[in-house]
């Protein structure tokens, strides 16, 4: 006579809400979940410290490979300035009827240098890191924010550099260049919202860095950096919704204003209209929305 054994029956696995009700009751939540918006700010202020030493601490690496070390952090946006000036003041003869053209260029140059490399850096600042971003638990944001505030490190040491130039082709000190301070605060916070809009991207597409060069490559030459849009948008070839586009992009908007300040022959009917409220938009624009564009995928970095 076969045995016949009797087995259990099945136990029903439990519901989704059993499970949640039973995490809550002994204070677990889900690993690596995005924090409230408050939250998360809080949690990058008291991370302030790791973003300014993290900053501070890429910076110093960046050359440390190379004979001149620190001295590249001006030099490289010099040798740009000098092949510009040679392609377009000299072979094109853009230096003309542009007072103080390589003052004005220089300057061009390196505000759109903080630019284009704080969005560059921003792009790759998940997807080149994976290895920090799954070893540690911080807020993601740390990383472009902190990518971005490297770039105006090696800013501040090129515009010692830029003060030099100035005082060498005869620009005096004014005290409009006190506005440079919050131009640079504006264009920070724009360069950071854009930094971590790309971030999020580049963290789901990583080819989207090496598509980035070619977009920023074509934003330069439209923002004005070694011409003067105020000449070309005087002539009545172009629409006008395409001057005022030139003249009221973020770009050419922050290289205006740091030429203003610094500058003297830079007049303020070079600036495009209502320019320190477009610039304030600009930054809010970017920055509120970058940061929350960027928060609302925090769970996603580093996974996949």
């Amino acid at each position: 006579m076969s045995q016949v054994l009797d087995t259990p029956p099945p136990t029903p696995a439990p519901a989704d809400d059993d499970l949640a009700a039973l995490a809550a009751r002994h204070g677990l939540s889900v690993s690596g979940a995005r924090p409230s918006l408050p939250e998360y700010v809080r949690q990058l202020w008291d991370r302030r410290h790791f973003i300014t030493a993290f900053a501070t601490a890429k910076l110093t690496a960046q050359y440390s490979q190379a004979k001149l070390g620190q001295v590249w952090q001006v030099m490289t946006p010099l040798l740009n300035a000098a092949v510009y000036y040679f392609i377009f003041g000299v072979l094109l003869g853009t230096k003309r009827h542009v007072p103080d053209y390589i003052p004005f260029l220089v300057t061009g140059v390196f505000i759109w240098t903080f630019t284009q490399s704080s969005i560059m850096a921003g792009t790759r600042a998940i997807s080149g890191n994976l290895g920090l971003v799954r070893a540690l638990h911080f807020p993601r944001a740390a990383l472009p924010i902190s990518f971005c505030l490297q770039q105006l490190q090696q800013l501040l040491f090129s515009m010692a550099a830029l003060v030099v130039i100035l005082l060498c082709f005869g620009v005096p000190v004014a005290f409009s260049w006190v506005l440079a301070i919050p131009a640079l605060v504006l264009q920070f916070t724009f360069n950071a919202g854009v930094s971590m809009i790309m971030a999020r991207m580049g963290a789901k597409t990583p080819d989207i860095a090496q598509l980035m060069p070619f977009v920023l490559r074509t934003w330069m030459y439209v923002s004005g950096v070694m011409w003067s849009i105020d000449k070309l948008t005087k002539n009545d070839h172009l629409p006008h919704w395409v001057t005022l586009a030139l003249q009221t992009q973020p770009a050419a908007v922050y290289i205006d204003l740091m030429r203003y300040a610094l500058i003297d022959s830079f007049h303020a009917h070079q600036l495009p209209p209502h320019v320190w409220a477009a610039a304030t938009g600009w930054a809010l624009l970017a920055g509120v929305g970058g940061f929350i564009y960027f928060w609302k995928a925090e769970e996603t970095y580093g996974r996949g």
